[in-house]
Formats: structure tokens, C-alpha cells, sequence
């Protein structure tokens, strides 16, 4: 008798969504406290306390009703195959079409481009809720509805531009591969993140938002100095206009080797009149660069990469595996998104494992900014982030 794996996964998913729900109770419960925490006490005032709280409360209602929604749809469309049902009704619209379904990468984008219809169906009205209710009712949205379905537009048109070549390429290679199928899914997800890296900040973030220089003065020269002493191939320092959208505020920092550049939302400027304040929150992210965080970070991924590689090798092959899903065929990305679901036991693991690091990382550059000297800046540019994040 062949192992019920559609049945374990799906069990397995729906015990980690009541652990994972038992966990949001008690951080639900903790942000029903009406008293400020002593640690915060004469850092923000109790008004500033309650808008938070009356925030975060209202993201904590939503997320339990999305979270619900999400694992009845995830456990309705495995456990009553509707998978294999939607992969038989795109190839018999490829026939209908006049094209061969039995061409796997024409049946796949067939199957994909449903997909995509079906989750933007399903996520628009969460997304609209949270864009336009929760996040308007306490001030942080900015954007119109034009904004707003105008940016869902580019994305979907951004899916539609590279989504089809990236799958063609990983269903050959698959097709291909041979034995050292692994090693060249992983290198080609590798040059792929290479070049989206490098691609993203330069051509598809200006589609969203505008990014301009951060004009001359002393804001500047402060950070300059700064990257300067940590000996930071600083080449280029923007302003992105998130202010249009929400007002929200963040900084972070992106390239390679020696062409590194930094950007601030405009947000954080304006919302933290002390510049002091925001060269300490730069203090905090180069201090990720200088510990090398993000290298250990990319490198953990790729890794973690090379090992699911390999492991869907060793099972593409298993028509047990397939059948117990409903699929009598073994398609190439079938048996990437089966794969994903068996190794949902180990994939929650690892992301335990990788919080942990994180969260390390984050001591780590809080603990640089300190010695640099940034300390009760760093903590009130950190407190205004998390009061308006």
C-alpha cells in the first residue's frame, strides 16, 4: 500500500496552522494590555502607545481571518485534487487554442497564467481590506485606488515578461539535467538572483517609485563620513518617495563589491526631525554589511538551495508521490510544488533555525551602532520606526 503522503502533508498543515494560531493568541492577548511596558516608558507617550496597540490589534483580527481563509483554500485544493483537475482543464484549453498540450512548457504557462488569475481572485480582497481600511484607519495609507491597481497591473504585466522564460529554462534543465540535475538547477537559480539583484534596484523599482538623490547638506555629509570611516564603497545615496503610498518609513542598503548604495524613505526624514537619529539607523544597517550578515545570509540560502535541489532528485521520479496528489503524469513543476509541500515539516524547521540567526543579526548590528556611538539615537530612530511601521 503506497504512502498516504497528500494526506500527511495536509494533516501537517493544518496542525502547524493551530500551533502557529495558538502563538498569535498569546501575542493577541499580550497587545490587549492597556499599560505602557516599562522599558518604553518616557521613550513614547501613552497616546503614541494606543495608536500602536489599537493598530497592531486590528493587523492581529485581520491576520486571523486571512490566515483561516488561506489553510481552508490550501487543504480544499489538495485534499479534493483540484490540482490535477486544473492541470487536465489548462492543457484542454491549449487544445482549444490550437496548441499542444503535450508540449510540457506550453501546458505549464497554461497552467501557470490560471494559477496567477486564480490567486489574485482570492488575495485582491485581503490586500483591498488591509491597503484601504486597516492601514487608512490609522493614518499610514497614501495611495488611491488608481495607485494601487495601476502598481497590481505592472506587477502582473512584470510576471507575465519573465515569468515564461524562467520557467522554459527550469523545465529543460530538469528535462536535461541528468544526473548532475542539482547542481545545474542550483547554479541557474544562482546567476538568476545574481542578475535579478542587480537588474531589480536599476530597472523595476523606478516602475514603482521615484528615487532621487539625497540633496547636499548636512543629512548627507553625516552618512558619507560615516560609510567612509567603515571604509563603505558608498557610490550612491537616494530618497525614494514612499510617502505616496504609505507612511511608513524604512532605509536599507543593496549592490555588489565596490558599487553600494543606500537609500532612505522619504518618510524616515521627515519623521525623524534629528538627523542624528537616521545616521543611526544607517550605523545599524552597515553594521549587517560590516559583520558580514548578509554574506553568511546569502550564503545560508544557497545551501539551503543546493539541498532542495537535491532532494526533489531524488523523488521526481516517484509515482507514488505523484499519484498520492491526483496527477497520473510526472510534469516538471508539478513535482517542484509537490516537493515544496512534503518538505513542509523540514521547511518550518530551518525557518525556526534561520529567526534565530536573525534575530542575532539584529542584536549584532544594534550592538556596532552602539559602540560607534549611536545609542540613544539609534534607540529612538528604532522606537519612531516601530511606532509608524
Amino acid at each position: 500500500m503506497a504512502f498516504p503522503y497528500m494526506e500527511a502533508v495536509v494533516g501537517f498543515m493544518i496542525l502547524m496552522y493551530f500551533f502557529e494560531t495558538y502563538l498569535d493568541l498569546r501575542q493577541h492577548a499580550a497587545l490587549k494590555l492597556p499599560s505602557l511596558p516599562k522599558t518604553l516608558e518616557g521613550v513614547i507617550s501613552q497616546e503614541k502607545f494606543e495608536k500602536s496597540r489599537a493598530y497592531s490589534l486590528d493587523k492581529s483580527y485581520f491576520n486571523f481571518v486571512h490566515e483561516f481563509v488561506t489553510i481552508l483554500l490550501e487543504s480544499a485544493i489538495l485534499f479534493y485534487a483540484m490540482l490535477p483537475w486544473f492541470w487536465k482543464k489548462s492543457g484542454s484549453f491549449l487544445v482549444l487554442v490550437g496548441l499542444d498540450e503535450e508540449n510540457e512548457i506550453f501546458h505549464t504557462l497554461a497552467f501557470l497564467a490560471g494559477v496567477m488569475i486564480w490567486s489574485q481572485i482570492t488575495d485582491l480582497p485581503f490586500s483591498l481590506y488591509s491597503t484601504f481600511v486597516i492601514e487608512a484607519r490609522h493614518g499610514f495609507n497614501k495611495q488611491t485606488t488608481w495607485m494601487f491597481f495601476r502598481d497590481l497591473f505592472k506587477g502582473i504585466c512584470l510576471s507575465i515578461l519573465l515569468g515564461p522564460p524562467i520557467v522554459s529554462a527550469i523545465i529543460l534543465i530538469v528535462q536535461k539535467g541528468g544526473p548532475y540535475l542539482a547542481i545545474y538547477l542550483w547554479a541557474f537559480m544562482f546567476v538568476l538572483s545574481l542578475v535579478m539583484m542587480t537588474l531589480y534596484p536599476v530597472l523595476i523599482a523606478p516602475l514603482f517609485n521615484k528615487f532621487t538623490p539625497l540633496p547636499e547638506g548636512e543629512l548627507r555629509e553625516k552618512i558619507e563620513k560615516l560609510a567612509y570611516s567603515l571604509k563603505f564603497p558608498l557610490k550612491k545615496l537616494f530618497v525614494v518617495d514612499g510617502s505616496t503610498r504609505s507612511s511608513h518609513s524604512n532605509a536599507y542598503m543593496y549592490g555588489f563589491f565596490k558599487n553600494k548604495r543606500i537609500v532612505l524613505y522619504d518618510t524616515l526624514i521627515q519623521q525623524c526631525k534629528n538627523d542624528e537619529e537616521i545616521v543611526a539607523v544607517i550605523a545599524h544597517e552597515l553594521g549587517h554589511w560590516k559583520l558580514n550578515h548578509t554574506m553568511y545570509s546569502f550564503i545560508a540560502v544557497q545551501i539551503l538551495t543546493l539541498l532542495q535541489f537535491g532532494g526533489y532528485t531524488l523523488v521526481r521520479n516517484s509515482t507514488d508521490l505523484f499519484r498520492s496528489f491526483g496527477f497520473d503524469t510526472q510534469p516538471v513543476l508539478i513535482g517542484l510544488i509537490i516537493f515544496q509541500h512534503t518538505v513542509i515539516p523540514l521547511q518550518h524547521l530551518v525557518s525556526f533555525g534561520l529567526n534565530l540567526v536573525s534575530r542575532a543579526f539584529e542584536f549584532q548590528a544594534d550592538a556596532f551602532a552602539k559602540k560607534l556611538g549611536y545609542g540613544s539615537a539609534l534607540r529612538a530612530g528604532l522606537v519612531k520606526l516601530q511606532v509608524n511601521y
